[in-house]
């Protein structure tokens, strides 16, 4: 097989999804699950995946992974198609999944040696203990896997993604349900990769606050199509001006509750200036309610995804919280 030149190789994209579909035969009829797909990144980028549940998030990762067949269309990893040549492609990729597996007859350290081994990847101690400091698993170094918590395994889980020093990494949900704690030290140790091997990043997330602050670019996704690719300041600046945010028990007049987005006692609002959020004051006021807590706060990418993936009101957040379904 020949050999692409160095200029074609420095031009090629990290990842290329190009026209993939994906459609499953069920009892109701065919479930179209990705539609026509296309999209690059780059290499070194830190690039996001962001959709709500059904989406085709987890589909198109599957497929990446070779976990799953495209019905149409084509993958490469740095030129290597994921079906055609799965072997090269495989090697270009460490993929963190959404689940908790694991293998109960090992130690942590074990574990990591025999991942290396899949890769035919001999006497790789040094970069093991890179990833057990990196990852805050040195002290866990030689506990069996079943001893470790659900944190500490996801956290092998990783390491075993990166064992092999793959130059793309997808990260599939990988913070869902973890501390804190755990969420730093992975955003820590994953950006450092990023900006000191030029790994390239593929980052799908429930907490979209995680994607605004570390991804560069982002593609959304809407029942199997994508409905947005821009960079994330461009995708910001899409986002209304201001929300207006504030507590209540009263029931609130009709005109403002059509726009609003209610959890419990908190409403927020799309404002775009001081005389918008002056004239939903007056209109509390003449309503007899009195609001607590008034605050005004940029949109942030979870107003653009709600806007663009029609997940709740225009401009207004689903939840204080900043977590979405994906």
């Amino acid at each position: 097989m020949s050999r692409a030149s160095p200029a074609v190789l420095l031009r090629m994209s990290a990842v290329s999804f190009q026209n993939v579909s994906k459609t499953y035969a069920t009892s109701r009829g065919d479930l179209h699950a990705l539609r026509s797909v296309s999209f690059d990144i780059e290499p070194g980028e830190f690039f996001g995946l962001l959709g709500p549940n059904g989406a085709g998030k987890t589909t198109l990762i599957s497929i990446l992974a070779g976990l799953a067949r495209a019905t149409e269309g084509r993958i490469t990893v740095h030129g290597h198609d994921v079906h055609d040549d799965y072997q090269a492609a495989r090697r270009q990729l460490g993929v963190v999944p959404q689940e908790l597996v694991f293998d109960p007859f090992f130690n942590v350290r074990e574990a990591l040696r025999i991942q290396s081994g899949y890769f035919g990847i001999r006497r790789n101690d040094d970069w093991i203990d890179e990833l057990l400091t990196g990852l805050g698993l040195a002290d866990k170094a030689t506990a069996n896997m079943r001893q470790l918590s659900g944190g500490m395994k996801r956290r092998v889980l990783i390491a075993q993604a990166l064992v092999h020093k793959p130059p793309v990494i997808v990260l599939d949900e990988p913070t869902a349900g973890v501390d804190v704690e755990l969420r730093q030290t992975l955003w820590q140790f994953v950006s450092g990769l990023n900006k000191r091997l030029g790994s390239t990043v593929l980052l799908t997330t429930h907490y979209l606050e995680e994607a605004e602050a570390l991804c560069s670019r982002i593609a959304m996704l809407k029942l199997g199509q994508v409905v947005a690719l821009e960079s994330t300041s461009a995708l910001l600046a899409r986002a209304a001006a201001n929300v207006l945010r504030f507590k209540t028990d009263a029931p609130l007049p009709a005109d403002i509750a059509a726009q609003a987005r209610i959890t419990g006692r908190v409403v927020q609002l799309p404002a775009l200036d001081a005389r918008a959020v002056e004239h939903v004051l007056s209109l509390l006021r003449e309503a007899g309610v009195m609001p607590e807590d008034i605050e005004v706060r940029k949109a942030d990418l979870e107003d653009v995804f709600l806007d663009l993936t029609g997940s709740g009101a225009p401009g207004v957040p689903s939840a204080p919280s900043n977590k979405v379904s994906a």
